[in-house]
């Protein structure tokens, strides 16, 4: 069974959860443990550790979740309904394709249960893990990677921290519709590398262009389905992380403020933080972007998938090719349609629906074509 590969949290772990109020997340919080295993059944977020981090040349010290999950449940929840289990952790394994063989099949299986699962990391290599657990589920997948880096490496290259996005394109089964880079610092990345990211029709969001208006990343998370972190996006000074040192990045505000937006997506059903240093400083910032991934996830809408067209007011704009824009009536978030070609190498099957924004709506009010809609148009039809 899939949930084998779960290793239960032992009872040193365990007990320093004992001493936590009745009001705060730890006394809320269903754990795995060696005499018992949560019911699934009543569960809407699955926390997971996963102790590996041969991915990361800059991290080889053993991983130690212990300071993450004790900052984690010492905070109060807010008004939340959903019900939270920590399922233990995952093992290193033999070799790295071992634990990823582990991790897919148990995200593969909660996400069958629409259970959310939560991963603390391990190398940030794991995303390819992650994307890999959908291979079975019959979905196109969007990925949205909150790095500095696009980590690209050589085809020959090994999977790693550095490198897993070029696997994640080339292997197949080919699963992915679009990727998208939230806090990319071009100074990191090569011009070959960035001008791949426009040749593939992917979506790449700079560092100071994101601070300046977090708002953008809104609609880019709304059509997610996996989020992964790489914790040295935010500057180190914030952070505590020192390996390496990173004096550019968002800031705690800003970084918890994007964990919102995933968690308050209808469509993100996976979420991972990874890169970590494991120290004492950075466990409080994660448990923090933990938390408001819970927050955002109270909050949803479940406006995806597209619910009655009698709660939202159709909008269109008569441009070269007619462009059809949706407006909430609940939340006032807006969507462009996305129509179905025939007779192409459709990876759509059929009209889907964009998350956007109202400053798209006003463009194309003024002839101006959204890059997201048009990115999207080349990936249905080339």
């Amino acid at each position: 069974m899939e949930f084998d590969f779960l290793e239960p949290l032992d009872t040193d772990t365990l007990q320093h959860f004992t001493a936590f109020s009745s009001q705060q997340l730890g006394s809320k919080v269903v754990f795995h443990s060696a005499t018992d295993f949560p019911d699934l059944s009543k569960v809407s977020l699955a926390i997971i550790g996963v102790l590996e981090n041969r991915g990361n040349k800059n991290q080889k010290t053993p991983i130690e979740l212990l300071h993450i999950r004790k900052e984690l449940y010492s905070l109060f929840p807010g008004n939340w309904d959903a019900s939270i289990a920590d399922l233990g952790n995952i093992l290193e394994g033999n070799s790295k394709e071992d634990t990823y063989f582990a991790l897919r099949k148990v995200v593969s299986g909660l996400i069958k249960k629409k259970i959310v699962p939560l991963i603390i990391g391990g190398s940030q290599d794991l995303t390819y893990a992650l994307y890999r657990a959908y291979d079975n589920l019959e979905q196109m997948v969007n990925l949205v990677s909150i790095d500095n880096k696009f980590d690209f490496g050589k085809e020959s290259d090994p999977v790693s921290a550095t490198s897993y996005l070029t696997k994640i394109i080339i292997e197949e089964p080919n699963n992915l519709f679009n990727y998208s880079n939230i806090g990319f610092q071009t100074y990191y990345n090569s011009q070959e590398e960035i001008d791949l990211i426009d040749k593939l029709f992917f979506d790449a969001y700079r560092l100071g262009d994101v601070a300046n208006n977090l708002s953008i990343a809104e609609p880019v998370f709304r059509d997610a389905d996996i989020v992964s972190i790489d914790l040295t996006s935010v500057k180190s000074s914030d952070s505590g992380n020192l390996n390496p040192f990173t004096p550019n990045g968002f800031n705690g505000k800003e970084i918890c403020s994007l964990s919102r937006y995933a968690g308050i997506s209808d469509k993100v059903s996976l979420f991972g933080i990874f890169n970590q240093n494991d120290s004492k400083q950075e466990a409080v910032l994660i448990a923090q972007i933990l938390w408001y991934f819970i927050e955002g996830f109270h909050y949803r809408s479940n406006e995806y998938p597209f619910g009655s067209k009698d709660n939202y007011l159709k909008y269109i704009i008569p441009l070269d090719q007619e462009l059809i824009f949706y407006k909430s009536n609940k939340t006032d978030r807006w969507w462009i349609e996305i129509p179905f070609i025939l007779n192409s190498n459709n990876k759509l099957k059929k009209n889907t629906l964009l998350p956007c924004s109202y400053e798209d709506y006003l463009g194309a009010c003024n002839q101006e074509i959204p890059e997201r809609w048009w990115k999207a148009q080349r990936k249905n039809i080339v």
